[in-house]
């Protein structure tokens, strides 16, 4: 197999590429039976669900579990068909308690509605001590390449065990600092394996930003039909402001849409972080919004009171 190069320097060029990362051509969305999800950004949340966890449609709302990774707070949560009404904020809690009573590692409680364009229904639970989150959702079927676009680095998959280390520690280096490194480390390294093992099967690819042999960003890219998601970017502090980000999303878009099979790239991110306007420049544009709460347990917060970003822990 073979694609048009996405280097600009040299202009196209037809560059051979392993069959292996050809996926997603045989995946198609099977959206539960029962509710049907509107929202684009959960509906891919979900897919990463669907590989090793559970989904059960209690027809009220959906329970979504990732039993290998009980931390993985927006991995176990429950998601209403319509925005909370007055009285939710102590209903909804309850319910997810009731369903992940089983599993005592399960300590937070998240909790999604179905819309594409939320007002401010968050407020009810806000009170009650839950975190609001709201990101933007952007889509994009035509990539474009940033102006800010370094051109030093070289992105391609991770292969070995040492590439996966190297590519956990950075995922852990870059969290948020409100977060206690030994849950966060836990959470990340199921997080990590999980998205390994999807690689493995053929579903997507984890992509590293190499400056010579030091990794520098990175990203996963993962398809299910016609859809590609992104996940968690990240590059090393050192080496931000630079456009590595940019290069990154932008190769990894050109082989989700020529090499991987998506028709559609899927990209999530907090409405109030820079980094939204990084995947603009690559092409992406807004096209919905999420909304969920949260409520963390104390254990897993250091004394910083930063806010967290929404879908990373």
């Amino acid at each position: 197999m073979a694609i048009a190069s996405v280097m600009p320097d040299a202009g196209p060029r037809i560059v051979a590429v392993p069959k292996h990362w050809a996926v997603g051509n045989s995946y198609r969305l099977h959206y539960n039976e029962g509710m049907k999800i509107q929202s684009l950004g959960y509906r891919t949340d979900i897919m990463f669900a669907r590989f090793d966890g559970t989904i059960t449609d209690h027809g009220e709302y959906v329970v979504v579990a990732t039993p290998a990774n009980p931390g993985f707070h927006w991995g176990n949560f429950l998601l209403f068909p319509r925005p909370p009404v007055p009285g939710d904020q102590d209903l909804w809690p309850n319910l997810f308690r009731k369903e992940f009573a089983r599993d005592p590692l399960v300590k937070h409680i998240a909790l999604g509605w179905d819309t594409t364009s939320p007002m401010r229904e968050s407020e009810l639970f806000v009170s009650q001590g839950f975190e609001a989150h709201t990101s933007v959702v952007l889509t994009s079927e035509l990539p474009r390449m940033p102006e800010k676009f370094d051109r030093e680095v070289s992105v391609r998959p991770l292969r070995t065990d040492s590439e996966w280390e190297a590519a956990t520690q950075l995922q852990i280096d870059v969290r948020e600092p409100i977060f206690k490194l030994e849950n966060y480390s836990a959470f990340k390294r199921a997080q990590m394996a999980r998205y390994r093992r999807m690689s493995e099967q053929g579903k997507g690819h984890w992509f590293g930003a190499y400056l010579g042999s030091r990794l520098v960003g990175d990203l996963g890219l993962y398809v299910e039909g016609p859809v590609g998601r992104f996940q968690n970017v990240g590059t090393h502090p050192d080496f931000r402001r630079r456009g590595i980000c940019g290069r990154l999303v932008y190769e990894a878009a050109m082989l989700g849409l020529h090499v991987m099979g998506a028709k559609t790239l899927v990209m999530v991110a907090d409405e109030t972080y820079h980094a939204a306007r990084i995947y603009e420049a690559a092409g992406f544009r807004p096209t919905e919004r999420q909304a969920g709460v949260s409520l963390r347990p104390r254990a897993d917060l250091s004394e910083s009171g930063a806010s967290p970003i929404f879908n990373v822990y």
